[in-house]
């Protein structure tokens, strides 16, 4: 058994009643001494998460921060402190950060539409690279992120996290894998979830700086219908508004003008139909997958609801009817690890930038992936906006894409 898949058993060996084993009887409690290091940029919300992932994992340490703001690289610091003995470094620019040799990887978890000047810079270091989603706010940014990766030395993950969803994963076996559906026909993921929260600046509330709510927000499920269509996409329609949140916010004299529901439909090239339904005005978290094929039907859904409990609920049903035996089942990670972020897709998205460290091939979301989230999003911004279906080669042409997708 190798340290990639040896069990913790983190509940014993975070337990009191266990604090008498010690470091010589450690065999299931053991930790590994990581074998990289990396630089976190940007310690907002999600920086400080990879971090907090990162000392659960044990397979890459925190070596050092940067945040433009001290006074985020501050809380950071504090908040790694109660996960972590380590130390880490503080480095006083950007460029420090991304050079220091030292450094195995850099993540860069800045705000969205900071995302390329960022990856400009990092990638003079050469090193590997994890850029968050979405990879970039406008697609002239996309095109420009798939260029450098195109001729990278090293890799360049894009935290499209959501495929390690426990739900999702599974999903993916029995509709990829095991073909269970059979010729998959239609697709439809939602979203219901309160509004987006405060960030530093209040980036998010306006589509400037966020690409839009659903390049911001809503390309993690874009790429779970292009992984699932395993097609591109051949027609977008969308309608949606800011119905609810925001409508009276404003800063600096702006109004905040983020779409807050929305309904997208995408014709894929290969006959499949697929849609996306969002409301961010609702009391708790509740994410559903549902996909039909000429078997049968599946589900995949999960529920957080955050004012009663903090573990999600998340489902997995195969229904086949006459043909075959149904299936109903909950899915779940362990608690540590559901709880460390994003209901353990983040743990699970480390595991992946961990192994392709060490030369293995993972499924994790490369930049090409990540353009074509961009892509159904952008072209359902500007229907919302037109109020036509848009015809995606067009939109491409339109905006210069097909020599970085191949054309």
């Amino acid at each position: 058994m190798t340290s990639r898949d040896k069990p913790r058993l983190r509940y014993f060996e975070e337990a009191s009643g266990q604090r008498h084993i010690t470091a010589d009887d450690r065999y299931l409690y053991s930790r590994e001494k990581p074998r990289y290091r990396a630089n976190i940029i940007g310690t907002g919300t999600i920086g400080q998460e990879h971090m907090r992932v990162a000392s659960m994992l044990d397979r890459i340490a925190i070596h050092g921060i940067y945040d433009e703001r001290a006074s985020s690289a501050d809380v950071a610091a504090e908040e790694y402190s109660r996960h972590s003995e380590d130390t880490l470094l503080r480095y006083q620019d950007i460029e420090s950060a991304c050079s220091d040799p030292n450094a195995d990887v850099l993540f860069i978890c800045t705000p969205n539409f900071s995302h390329i000047d960022v990856l400009e810079t990092a990638a003079r270091s050469g090193k590997p690279i994890f850029l968050e989603k979405p990879m970039a706010t406008t697609l002239a940014d996309a095109r420009r992120v798939v260029e450098i990766a195109n001729d990278y030395p090293a890799f360049i993950q894009v935290g499209l996290q959501y495929r390690y969803k426990a739900a999702y994963v599974e999903a993916r076996h029995e509709v990829l894998a095991r073909k269970t559906l059979g010729a998959i026909k239609t697709i439809g993921m939602s979203e219901y979830r309160p509004p987006f929260l405060d960030k530093v600046g209040q980036w998010n509330k306006f589509a400037e700086y966020s690409g839009g709510t659903l390049v911001e927000k809503c390309c993690h499920y874009f790429d779970m219908l292009n992984l699932f269509a395993e097609s591109e996409p051949e027609r977008i329609y969308a309608t949606g508004t800011q119905a609810v949140n925001f409508t009276r916010f404003e800063k600096d004299g702006k109004a905040a003008d983020i779409d807050d529901c929305a309904m997208v439909v995408i014709d894929y090239k290969n006959g499949i139909h697929a849609s996306f339904t969002l409301n961010m005005f609702c009391p708790h978290f509740y994410e559903e997958l549902v996909i039909c094929g000429e078997k049968g039907r599946l589900v995949a859904s999960e529920t957080f609801d955050f004012q009663r409990h903090n573990s999600a609920n998340s489902r997995l049903k195969v229904e086949l009817g006459e043909l075959a035996a149904s299936r109903y089942s909950d899915v779940a990670y362990t608690q540590p690890i559901e709880q460390s972020g994003h209901h353990g897709a983040t743990f699970f998205e480390h595991v992946a930038l961990a192994d392709q460290l060490d030369g293995h091939s993972v499924d994790s979301a490369t930049p090409l992936e990540g353009l074509w989230s961009i892509v159904i999003a952008a072209a359902a911004q500007e229907s919302i906006k037109s109020g036509q279906p848009v015809i995606v080669d067009d939109f491409i042409s339109h905006n210069e894409l097909n020599p970085v997708l191949g054309r």
